[in-house]
């Protein structure tokens, strides 16, 4: 004890500072509490147990799977992105309260038969990867993420239109994890997988690949069942994919079942051929020339329309020159203009930017590899040891951090002021999440008590939220009252 509270720390440039430690409730996450409150408005609680099964035997269970749950997914929202980083904040008051099924103050107070103390352990959580890579968990978390998305978006009417965006994201690894490859195009050792993601901002599924896999592998039937989904959301559903994707059988798939597309189209010599007598002069000062192509590519099976966009581009000393690039759609100029269809292309620069806003904060590790195990607690294994899918943890992984993901984007929401205003999720962990705070017991109750400074943030977040998330059995659109 006395080395515990004795002084840690006293710098240089002030002798009269002193840094101790102390057996007191205190945390810098309290921002977990929201998280939590946000998971249970949109009913992940009910998705996980709907889609998930526990393979383990109940009666040696101290830790239930949905508190596993919610420890990953508050775990990444809060920055602790490495599995190990749960014993730094396994006794942590906050994240306590907010992983907890009890009530009152039993997450604070002492365990009582099976309940759990605290946060589960490394090695626990690293087997609830395991657990979620079998392949029925794994559908089971594709719907989560999926089922997720479709109820924050809370769509009352059904729309005309909504948009999709289809990318292969490369994911850098370090070691020698299954699946990984060293990837020519990127230039490094990674997997390649899948990501969709709505025009709201919401992720709707992924998919791990190795990662020598090309751009488009897998694409067509990874794409369609979320765009068969889509239709339920909207009469017209667009697909909107980059240079990689486009090919004979993957379009011909689209315009068979109706869905609409825009592409980036990569150049060649016929296109170029085509494009050389548009852009021997430059556009306009500050503007942009469309000019309507139809070509057939050799493995086509039919002539489909493609706008070739000329543009101005300043090289590296300075000077302008005439660039251009071609967009692919199957809808007709009648339709959609080949202005609005570029516009409707550079939206796709918003999920781009997502896709990466995601990696950085996130941050997550698909490190799990195969460690041949010789000793279970000090003894020989017995019994013949099967290596669990590593692969699968991995994909496991990726779909967690998109699930924590979508959490965080419904909760940046409430921070929202106006279009376009809502702070991104590396922000909104700054600004609410890494909320510190003393936790006070009293009578019956739990106080969080925060600093001044944050409390417009707070009660901001505590009206939005029963604003668009009602409680579960309030009548619609009924929000509780906020505190003043």
């Amino acid at each position: 004890m006395g080395e515990e509270q004795g002084t840690l720390f006293s710098p240089e440039y002030n002798r009269s500072i002193q840094v101790e430690a102390r057996s007191e409730k205190l945390t810098s996450d309290a921002g977990a509490l929201l998280m939590r409150e946000v998971m249970e408005r949109l009913g992940y609680s009910e998705l996980f147990a709907q889609h998930l099964t526990d393979p383990r035997v109940a009666e040696r269970v101290t830790h239930p799977q949905i508190e596993l749950m919610r420890t990953a997914l508050l775990l990444l929202a809060q920055g602790w992105s490495g599995q190990a980083d749960v014993g730094l904040v396994q006794a942590d008051p906050a994240f306590r309260t907010a992983v907890s099924s009890r009530r009152g103050q039993r997450p604070l107070r002492e365990a009582t038969g099976r309940e759990a103390e605290g946060l589960c352990s490394q090695p626990t959580l690293s087997r609830l990867h395991q657990d979620l890579g079998m392949q029925a968990n794994r559908e089971g978390l594709r719907s989560v993420l999926l089922k997720g998305a479709e109820r924050r978006m809370q769509r009352q009417t059904r729309q005309r239109e909504t948009t999709l965006d289809l990318d292969s994201v490369p994911y850098e690894v370090f070691g020698h994890q299954p699946g990984s490859a060293r990837n020519g195009h990127y230039g490094m050792r990674c997997y390649h997988p899948l990501v969709m993601r709505s025009e709201e901002g919401d992720y709707l599924a992924a998919k791990l690949r190795p990662g020598n896999v090309h751009t488009a592998d897998g694409g067509l039937q990874f794409a369609l069942p979320i765009l068969r989904q889509a239709q339920a959301w909207a009469e017209r559903v667009w697909l909107r994919v980059d240079a990689g994707f486009p090919e004979g059988t993957f379009l011909d798939r689209l315009e068979e079942e109706g869905f609409l597309y825009v592409a980036r189209l990569n150049g060649n010599a016929v296109l170029k051929r085509m494009a050389a007598p548009y852009v021997t002069q430059p556009p306009a000062e500050g503007q942009v020339r469309t000019h309507e192509l139809i070509y057939r590519a050799a493995k086509w099976s039919h002539p489909r329309r493609v706008v070739l966009v000329v543009v101005e581009r300043m090289r590296e000393q300075g000077e302008l020159f005439v660039d251009h690039f071609f967009l692919l759609s199957n809808v007709s100029v009648a339709d959609v203009p080949a202005e609005a269809l570029l516009e409707k292309y550079r939206k796709r620069g918003t999920a781009e930017k997502d896709f990466g806003e995601w990696k950085q904060a996130l941050d997550v590790s698909l490190s799990s590899s195969p460690r041949p195990k010789s000793h279970y607690r000090g003894k020989e294994v017995q019994t013949p040891y099967h290596e669990p899918d590593s692969f699968a943890a991995n994909e496991v992984r990726l779909l967690l951090s998109l699930i924590a993901a979508n959490l965080m984007h419904a909760a940046s929401a409430l921070l929202e002021r106006g279009e376009d205003t809502r702070p991104s999720r590396e922000r909104f962990r700054q600004l609410v999440l890494k909320t510190a705070a003393r936790v006070v017991l009293s009578g019956r109750r739990i106080t969080f008590v925060i600093d001044s400074s944050r409390a417009a943030l707070w009660r901001r977040c505590a009206r939005k939220l029963n604003q668009l998330y009602p409680v579960r059995g309030s009548p619609a659109h009924q929000a509780l009252p906020a505190p003043a």
